[in-house]
C-alpha cells in the first residue's frame, strides 16, 4: 500500500474517532480520509459531521470497496475483535486502539496476520501518545531487556495528581476526570487497574516476547484509598501511582503486577502528573530510558492512531522479534516483595499472611502495616481483599 492515499473504513466516533476526524482535517499531508462510519447512534453522530457518512451496518463498511484501510475505535471488545477477524481476513489491514480485545487475543491476532499478510498495528492501544510498541519493536530490541514499568493510565494519574497536588477529595477528582472525558464509560477500567492491566499484557509481549494471559496478573487499583493513605504518603514523602510492572529476574523468570505503588522523589515517575503516562524501559546496557507523554483525552490517541495509519501506508508490520527467542522468560507470581497495607480488622492480616512485619500502626481512625507478601497469595485473594475495602500499595525500598 505504499503512500497511496488512505480510505478509512472507522468503526467508533466517540472521543478518539471523533479526534481522528479533526486531526485528519488539519493534516492533509496524512493523505487519508474517511470514507464510511459505523456507529450504534446514527441520528446523534450525524448532527456530529454531518459530511461524514454514516451507517450501523458493519458489513457495510468492511465490503465497501472504497476503503482499503480500517481503523476500530469502539469500547466493546467482543465486537472489536469480531470486526478486527473479519478485517484481516478479508486482507484489510487495521489499526486498533481496544487494549482489551488485543489483551485476550493477541496469539490468535499475530498468527492471523501472518496468515493474511496484513498489518494490524495498535500503538494506539498503550499509553496513549507515546510511541512504545514501536520503540520496542523497533529501538530496545537490540539489548537484553529487564523491565518495562510505569504509569499505563492517565485518568487515574490525573485523579492522584488532583489529590496530591491540589489537595482534591477523591470523588470531586474523579468528577473532574468524567467532565474533561479521561475516563472509560465504565471508570473501573481505570481505577481498578484493568485497563494497565491490558496495556501491561501487550507491552509485556513486545519487550520480552512472551503472552501472559489477564487473569494470571495480579491487578489492584486505587478504589479504597483513603485519607488515611494519603496522609500516610505524604508523612513518607511519597506519592501513589498506580503503576504497570514487568520484569524479568536474574534467574529467568518473569514478574508481572499492577497495582499501587509508593514512588519517592528520586524516581522519574515520581514528577509524572494530571492525564500523562510515563514508561521507564531497563535494558542491561542502555540503562534506563524514561517514555512520558499524554495518555487520556481523543486528540493525544487520535494523534497514535494516525501515527499508525502513517506508518501502514509504508508497509509497517510489527515483526514480534523477541518471540522468537530462544532464551524466553518464564512467567512466575512466585516473589516476596515490601507493601504497605491499610486494613479494618485484625482478620485480614491473617488473609494476607505476611512473611515479615515491618512497622505497624493503630489508631481510633486507620490501622496499617508494612509487611514482606507473596505476589501469588496477593493474586489468590485479590476478591476478598476489595470485599474488604482494603487497600494495598507496593513500597519499594528506594
Amino acid at each position: 500500500m505504499t503512500k497511496q492515499h488512505i480510505n478509512i473504513g472507522l468503526f467508533g466516533f466517540g472521543n478518539v474517532g471523533r479526534g481522528l476526524y479533526e486531526l485528519l482535517k488539519r493534516v492533509p499531508e496524512a493523505n487519508a480520509e474517511i470514507v464510511e462510519v459505523c456507529v450504534r447512534n446514527l441520528e446523534k453522530h450525524s448532527k456530529e459531521a454531518g459530511d461524514l457518512k454514516f451507517t450501523d451496518n458493519a458489513t457495510e463498511v468492511l465490503d465497501n470497496p472504497d476503503v482499503n484501510l480500517i481503523v476500530e475505535l469502539i469500547d466493546d471488545a467482543d465486537a472489536a475483535y469480531e470486526i478486527v477477524t473479519a478485517a484481516l481476513r478479508r486482507r484489510l489491514p487495521v489499526v486498533t486502539g481496544n487494549k482489551k480485545m488485543l489483551a485476550r487475543h493477541l496469539p490468535e491476532l499475530i498468527k492471523l496476520q501472518k496468515e493474511m499478510d496484513t498489518a494490524l498495528l495498535y500503538d494506539a492501544s498503550a499509553c496513549g501518545s507515546i510511541p512504545v510498541i514501536r520503540n520496542l519493536e523497533e529501538y530496545y530490541d537490540n539489548d537484553l531487556q529487564i523491565s518495562v514499568k510505569g504509569i499505563l493510565n492517565g485518568s487515574s494519574n490525573f485523579i492522584l495528581s488532583k489529590i496530591f497536588n491540589d489537595g482534591m477529595e477523591h470523588e470531586d477528582a474523579l468528577l473532574l476526570a468524567r467532565e474533561l472525558g479521561f475516563l472509560e464509560s465504565d471508570p473501573t477500567l481505570d481505577l481498578d487497574g484493568w485497563d494497565s492491566l491490558f496495556k501491561l499484557v501487550i507491552l509485556t509481549l513486545h519487550a520480552f516476547g512472551v503472552y501472559v494471559e489477564p487473569e494470571r496478573i495480579f491487578t489492584y487499583g486505587i478504589t479504597h484509598m483513603t485519607d488515611a493513605d494519603i496522609r500516610f504518603a505524604r508523612e513518607k514523602e511519597r506519592r501513589f501511582k498506580l503503576i504497570g510492572h514487568a520484569e524479568k529476574t536474574p534467574d529467568g523468570r518473569l514478574i508481572l503486577a499492577v497495582m499501587p505503588q509508593l514512588i519517592s522523589r528520586n524516581k522519574f515517575i515520581y514528577s509524572c502528573e494530571d492525564e500523562f503516562n510515563g514508561v521507564v524501559i531497563k535494558g542491561l546496557f542502555y540503562g534506563k530510558q524514561f517514555l512520558v507523554g499524554r495518555g487520556a483525552g481523543g486528540h493525544p490517541t487520535s494523534s497514535a492512531v494516525l501515527s499508525d495509519i502513517s506508518a501502514i501506508r509504508y508497509d509497517y508490520f510489527y515483526r514480534y522479534k523477541r518471540m522468537h527467542s530462544a532464551d524466553l522468560p518464564h512467567f512466575s507470581n512466585d516473589i516476596f516483595f515490601r507493601v504497605y497495607v491499610r486494613y479494618n480488622d485484625e482478620s485480614d492480616l491473617d488473609l494476607l499472611r505476611f512473611d515479615e512485619i515491618y512497622e505497624r500502626y493503630v489508631s481510633s481512625d486507620t490501622k496499617y502495616v508494612v509487611g514482606r507478601v507473596n505476589l501469588a497469595r496477593l493474586h489468590d485473594i485479590r476478591e476478598q481483599l476489595a470485599e474488604r475495602k482494603i487497600f494495598i500499595a507496593a513500597y519499594p525500598n528506594d
